[in-house]
């Protein structure tokens, strides 16, 4: 069968676009159009148009847009083959022939429709007699209404063997083996699958009975049965609700996915329409993208127990290689020993929109899982877990999601683990110990050729890096004016580039990194600055061009510190060394040892900046 571009567009034709939504949403006329409000999305002012005579739909509010197909597909949750299926039929078109293969196919798939409608009916009517009231009073026990249990077509399947055969034996063993429905033995005739369950349909996105789920009603195991995968089910491509799940999803904006059908019906019958569940099984790749197909953020809700929590990280590895901008999944976490099913029939509704509100976002629930996995009191225990952590990053294939998960978990392993930066504090005026007194720090030199040693005796490979993190956030230079205007009497093009960032600064507080070297290139900076703003001759995370901002803000702030600090040091341990030579006292040589300490801790800081550099880095150098 070939739809071809010109049997499609004939099908539009043919179609009344209004007609056709119209017999869900209420649309009134305007001018040559028609309008109503989006049932996409809610809102209270009409801002959803139909145009006939151009043959599509437009939301001037959520931005819908599409023709009588793609309401078919969008706002039904039909597959396209079917959308086109049902329009043809409307139009009183017929559809392109199909070869001999295509078209055996669908008349053996129409008649297992007809047989597992024929087994719906059956098992309703089953529940309904004398042998389905052990099924009823569980459905009482359960809180299940009898409304509900119209609308979800319970059914009870006899405990014999034979029942359901005999009652179908118009469609014959094999069509009903095919369905699912017998259980064929070699040398024996077939028997039931299904005995003594309360039976629950499955239906697919037309809301055909595609499959069967069965309870046991006593106990037994297993405590549910599903029917096999056959020509109509498929089990890891079906997602139970589906059907009266998809429209309730789009209008809500929101799908949750609980783990069993009692839970998806409880919702339903709670006004929480928008449920699917998986079909026994953890969640597919296919299942994924049918519910991203509704919702950019669907919500697993699954049980509080121990197996529940285990099949919310399962569904989270699982969905990291498809994540894309905009697409994830959250997570509600459930009381203990809880189901949703549990939880609205103690609580109600409320109670489980409670529990929504807290629901967490998909790097959360990873980083958390992560966290608790082991205990992180080693070295090596925080190396597994960073590296963990990085590797479950890789495994998302669009680059721009992967680039910001790496950013993230660096921002977070800094947090949870790095030590706080330690800031230079000025040390008070020194004073010499009196008879008997406890020795105090030296104080660091105040005077006026003590400033200047700021100018003069400056680490020149670390003003570069500063300077440079200063182009890249000018928005600091704001925040050091004090200390970077004591550093504007180094001499060359060195010092000549820091008045002139600091002077540009001056004039425009908002000025961002790209004008300010427009400014520095126009006042023949170019060429040095350029020089400067080369990532790779510089380790630090300021003087990158990309990075996380904040990290960047506090390792130049701390870079900042050891750059006016040093000259200052340097000077007082240079003083110190002097008078120890001139005449060697307890008081010099303690000054000395206390300087050279003090000079060995900034070289350290110095170097833990350039280390956490590289240990970001290292969550994604791979990927590089």
């Amino acid at each position: 069968m070939s739809l071809t571009p010109a049997f499609l567009d004939e099908l539009r034709a043919r179609t009344s676009l209004s007609a056709l939504i119209g017999k869900t949403t209420k649309l009134t006329k305007a001018g040559r159009e028609h309008k109503g409000c989006c049932p996409f999305h809610n809102e209270k002012t009409p801002s959803f148009y139909v145009n006939d005579d151009k043959g599509f739909y437009h939301c001037f509010g959520c931005s819908a847009h599409g023709d009588a197909i793609r309401w078919m597909t969008d706002q039904r949750g039909l597959p396209f083959i079917d959308a086109v299926k049902e329009l043809v039929q409307a139009a009183g078109m017929e559809m392109p022939a199909q070869d001999k293969r295509s078209a055996e196919r669908a008349e053996r798939a129409q008649s297992l429709h007809d047989v597992m409608a024929a087994a719906a009916e059956w098992f309703e009517q089953q529940l309904d007699g004398l042998e389905g009231a052990p099924a009823r009073d569980l459905l009482q026990r359960r809180g299940i209404s009898d409304a509900t249990r119209r609308n979800f077509g319970f059914g009870y399947a006899p405990d014999a063997r034979g029942k359901l055969r005999a009652a179908l034996k118009q469609f014959g063993d094999p069509m009903l083996i095919e369905a699912g429905l017998l259980i064929s033995v070699e040398g024996k005739d077939p028997y039931d699958r299904f005995r003594g369950r309360l039976m629950i349909p499955i239906r697919d996105q037309r809301g055909r009975v595609i499959a069967f789920g069965g309870r046991i009603i006593g106990d037994g195991e297993p405590k549910y049965l599903n029917s096999p995968d056959t020509p109509l089910f498929d089990k890891g491509r079906t997602l139970y609700n589906l059907d009266r799940a998809a429209p309730a999803a789009r209008k809500a904006d929101r799908v949750f996915v609980v783990e069993g059908y009692m839970d998806a019906i409880a919702l339903a019958q709670a006004g929480l329409g928008e449920t699917v569940a998986p079909l026994g099984t953890a969640l597919t790749e296919h299942q994924l993208e049918r519910l991203w197909r509704m919702v950019d953020v669907p919500t697993l809700c699954f049980d509080g127990d121990n197996a529940g929590q285990k099949a919310a990280i399962r569904a989270a590895h699982r969905a990291l290689p498809m994540l894309a901008p905009g697409r994830s999944l959250s997570f509600v976490t459930l009381p203990e020993g809880q189901d949703p099913d549990d939880l609205v029939r103690a609580k109600g509704a409320a109670a489980f929109e409670a529990c929504v509100r807290e629901a967490v976002p998909l790097v959360d629930r990873l980083w958390a899982h992560e966290l608790a996995a082991e205990p992180m009191t080693t070295p090596e225990q925080r190396a597994g877990f960073r590296a963990r952590m990085g590797e479950l990053a890789k495994t998302i294939l669009d680059p721009v999601v992967r680039s910001e998960y790496q950013a993230e978990f660096r921002r977070r392993y800094d947090e949870q683990f790095a030590p706080a930066p330690r800031r230079f504090e000025p040390r008070a005026p020194f004073v010499p110990r009196r008879p008997g007194q406890k020795w105090t720090p030296p104080p660091l030199p105040v005077t006026e050729d003590a400033k200047a040693l700021r100018a003069t005796g400056i680490d020149r490979v670390l003003a570069k890096a500063v300077l440079a993190g200063l182009i890249r956030h000018p928005a600091e230079i704001a925040r050091h004016m004090e200390v970077l205007g004591s550093l504007r009497l180094a001499d060359g093009a060195l010092g000549r580039l820091f008045e002139a960032v600091v002077d540009v600064a001056l004039e425009d507080r908002a000025l961002d990194s790209a004008r300010l070297v427009t400014i520095l290139t126009n006042s023949g900076f170019e060429a040095v600055a350029r020089d400067l703003l080369r990532a790779d001759t510089m380790a630090y995370s300021f003087t990158q061009p990309t990075g996380d901002a904040t990290r960047a803000r506090d390792d130049l702030d701390e870079a900042i510190a050891i750059l006016v600090t040093q000259p200052e040091v340097n000077a007082a341990l240079a003083d110190a060394t002097s008078a120890m030579q001139a005449r060697f006292t307890e008081e010099a040589f303690e000054r000395q040892v206390a300087l050279v300490r003090e000079k060995q801790a900034l070289e350290l800081r110095l170097a833990n900046l350039v280390q956490s550099n590289e240990d970001a880095r290292a969550f994604d150098s791979e990927d590089d």
